[in-house]
């Protein structure tokens, strides 16, 4: 069960941190990261279970720490309180689940617009890694315009009937329970007209169709509806409010994706700057050198745009446009950082050992094998940053208009009932 906090002093909060730490991780561990033992920090984890692991940290409230105590997966601390917690976690490079786009988007929209049974059935076993969550909102005909989607629900008595296609869903094919908007009213503007689910992946009318990547994974997906149901009370927000909530999944979206409240670290999916500067072998090149020095440059001022936001939030205020500054920021320069890894590469940039760079085929490489792949493989999959999660389009048309006061991109479409909308067949 989560712990309830008297002192939340930060020194308290390290400590507490630290001591649970050291009762749960396996033994050696800490010691092995104060060392700089690497390898044998490698070797603690492959030995761990990563399930049960998951689980205890989530009961303890470590991964999920602004999260009220009362439904079981939290600490209740604010944000910055939270920062003692985590800055222990990033230190002592704790597995943390897998379940960002749950912990990171589905969870603050539970605790934002959900119902007391909703939180107490589903936002312990998200924290815990149990249940991943994955968002339905894009589809073939409605990628950066959201709110122009055509999925269908329709009230059957206390179900709706949901049907229609989303595309790029990422850990769909995983997913237990999914973040599902969709149009309720064809006869409003097409923002007015929308409502928002949480509905369940296993029951009959969900399918499911893995996309291939160029990295040779299937993070994203397909997904069809044909006359699933969703239960009317596991609508979030009133009928036709499911812009309003989309918007609070999508503010918190960006700020996990940018690296303000991600998992991930400093780069969204490939080499961090200190591996790739671990890696780099030619300092005395003044060229190199001045690559360095701008990656690192950028990487600071992403870091402190992000304290920026985590200040704002530790004042009590919600995931605003800032995130969008973050996401777009971190998205192209983890481009140019990726490039830069593989540029460094020099002639081992060329080629690698293609079968070593699917996630499911590195496990059992040697240490070099996998790590050549792991340099390959975030450059493959950083072509994605500036696409998901909102492209760099959208963030840039965000922060014109809410940022800089910018007028709104000419729109048509905007008053007009969604039905009476020209679209392609």
């Amino acid at each position: 069960m989560s712990a309830v906090l008297d002192d939340r002093s930060a020194p308290a909060l390290q400590e507490f941190t630290r001591a649970w730490l050291a009762d749960h991780l396996p033994a050696g561990w800490m010691e092995a990261v104060d060392a700089g033992d690497s390898a044998m920090v490698a070797s603690l984890r492959g030995a761990m279970s990563y399930d049960d692991w998951c689980i205890a940290l989530g009961e303890a409230g470590l991964a999920t720490p602004t999260w009220p105590a009362e439904y079981g997966a939290g600490l209740s601390l604010a944000p910055g309180e939270a920062k003692a917690v985590n800055d222990v976690l990033a230190r002592y490079q704790v597995p943390r689940p897998y379940n960002i786009i749950g912990i990171g988007m589905g969870g603050p929209t539970l605790l934002a617009w959900g119902t007391e049974e909703m939180k107490h059935q589903l936002l312990k076993p998200l924290a815990c890694n149990q249940e991943i969550w994955c968002q339905l909102f894009s589809e073939p005909g409605a990628g950066s315009d959201v709110a122009g989607l055509a999925t269908r629900a329709v009230r059957d008595g206390d179900e709706w009937v949901v049907n229609g296609q989303k595309v790029w869903t990422t850990v769909a094919h995983i997913s237990r329970w999914g973040m599902l908007l969709c149009r309720t009213d064809p006869d409003v503007p097409k923002h007015g007209g929308l409502s928002y689910f949480v509905v369940d992946m296993h029951q009959p009318g969900v399918e499911v169709r893995p996309l291939v990547q160029i990295t040779g994974d299937a993070e994203f997906n397909e997904v069809f509806f044909n006359d699933a149901r969703v239960r009317h009370d596991w609508m979030l927000g009133r009928e036709g409010d499911g812009w309003k909530v989309a918007i609070t999944t999508l503010m918190n979206e960006r700020v996990s994706l940018s690296g303000a409240g991600s998992i991930g670290g400093d780069a969204v999916g490939g080499s961090s700057f200190d591996r790739l500067l671990a890696r780099t072998t030619d300092t005395s090149n003044p060229i190199v050198r001045q690559q360095l020095a701008q990656a690192y440059i950028e990487s600071r001022l992403i870091r402190i745009n992000n304290e920026r936001a985590a200040s704002k939030r530790k004042s009590g205020g919600e995931a605003g446009p800032e995130g969008s500054i973050t996401k777009l920021m971190q998205a192209e320069f983890n481009q140019r950082l990726q490039n830069l890894a593989i540029d460094l590469e020099g002639m081992n940039g060329i080629a690698w050992e293609g079968s070593a760079l699917s996630k499911t085929e590195r496990v059992g490489r040697s240490p070099k094998v996998e790590e050549d792949a792991l340099v390959a493989f975030g450059f493959l999959r950083a072509q994605a940053n500036t696409i998901e999660g909102g492209t760099s389009d959208v963030m840039r048309n965000i922060l014109g208009e809410r940022v800089l006061g910018l007028p709104k991109e000419p729109d048509s479409s905007r008053e007009l009932p969604w039905i009476d909308v020209p679209r392609s067949a």
